[in-house]
């Protein structure tokens, strides 16, 4: 099959694209960097080198194509001059436009747990509006929704108050378990969707493992050479500040610290009604082991 990805060669899209390859598929990879050119032609699929907000560009290289998979590019939350709900929407009415104009009936799409609900779940709101968007595609369209549950990866923001603090600061915690997910499943996942044949309008949910995060502090800790790390629960008005002081984007600390308290209330609810039949193959202990790396090396 002929398949686009955007996302370019990033955590979810390297291991994708190159399972694509792998299984006989002609993969075009979309990226805005030039200098990603070369990366993309290595490991056997096409460079398209542009903008998720021109039209036209997606229009060109969606066309031809059996699938598409899409995801939205990411904001930069420090840019204080960026209103991130509003960047969402627009790169949704623009990938409408492009799939409606290109012919593309075939959709992989990457949104996010806390997408079923706009109440109560901060900057996932964004993917529930993106979500709705995507929706308003007529019938003739098929749509798998990907939701991943929180990315391992998303730990290591978790490195420089263990550095400082010696312990894990958030405002969620406690025994209960909760879903992480690792890219390469994610990947692995939507590799799979690819395959399949698309019918309608339906979500997927993706997880690798579920922990609580004392026991995911147990085996950061352990990991690191600090057995005894804690994780620490503050307030949401602490924690909110936390974030403005180091510089985040109001609108971005505002969002943050409502979805990890939606963890505290609505944000699992549907993923438990949906849960995977079976979790990824990457579990906790094996990212603790790439954690523990990136941790000694900062």
């Amino acid at each position: 099959m002929k398949v686009v990805l955007t996302g370019s060669l990033g955590h979810i899209g390297k291991p994708l694209a190159v399972d694509l390859v792998k299984k006989g598929h002609l993969v075009t990879v979309i990226s805005s960097k030039s200098e990603k050119e070369k990366d993309i032609l290595e490991i056997g699929a096409t460079p398209a080198i542009g903008s998720m907000k021109d039209v036209a560009f997606l229009i060109h290289t969606f066309s031809g194509a059996d699938i598409v998979y899409l995801m939205e590019p990411p904001a930069n939350y420090f840019d204080k001059s960026i209103d991130i709900g509003a960047y969402r929407i627009e790169i949704a009415n623009k990938y409408v436009q492009a799939i409606l104009e290109s012919g593309i009936t075939k959709i992989v799409y990457l949104s996010s747990i806390g997408a079923h609900t706009e109440n109560g779940n901060g900057m996932l709101r964004y993917h529930y509006d993106v979500e709705k968007i995507i929706r308003t595609l007529p019938d003739t369209i098929n749509v798998k929704f990907i939701r991943p549950v929180g990315f391992y990866y998303n730990m290591f923001s978790f490195i420089p108050g263990i550095k400082s603090q010696g312990a894990i600061i958030q405002n969620y915690g406690g025994d209960e378990k909760e879903p992480w997910v690792s890219p390469v499943d994610i990947a692995d996942a939507i590799s799979e969707e690819i395959d399949k044949p698309v019918a309608g309008k339906t979500v997927r949910y993706i997880a690798s493992d579920e922990v609580s995060p004392n026991d995911v502090a147990k085996i950061l800790g352990e990991a690191i050479g600090i057995p005894d790390l804690k994780w620490l629960v503050v307030p949401d008005e602490q924690f909110l500040n936390g974030l403005l002081h180091i510089g985040m984007n109001a609108q971005a600390a505002k969002g943050y610290t409502e979805m990890n308290a939606s963890r505290r209330s609505n944000a699992y609810e549907d993923y438990l009604l949906h849960r995977p039949e079976k979790l990824g193959a990457v579990k906790i202990r094996e990212f603790a082991l790439e954690f523990a790396r990136v941790y000694h090396q900062k």
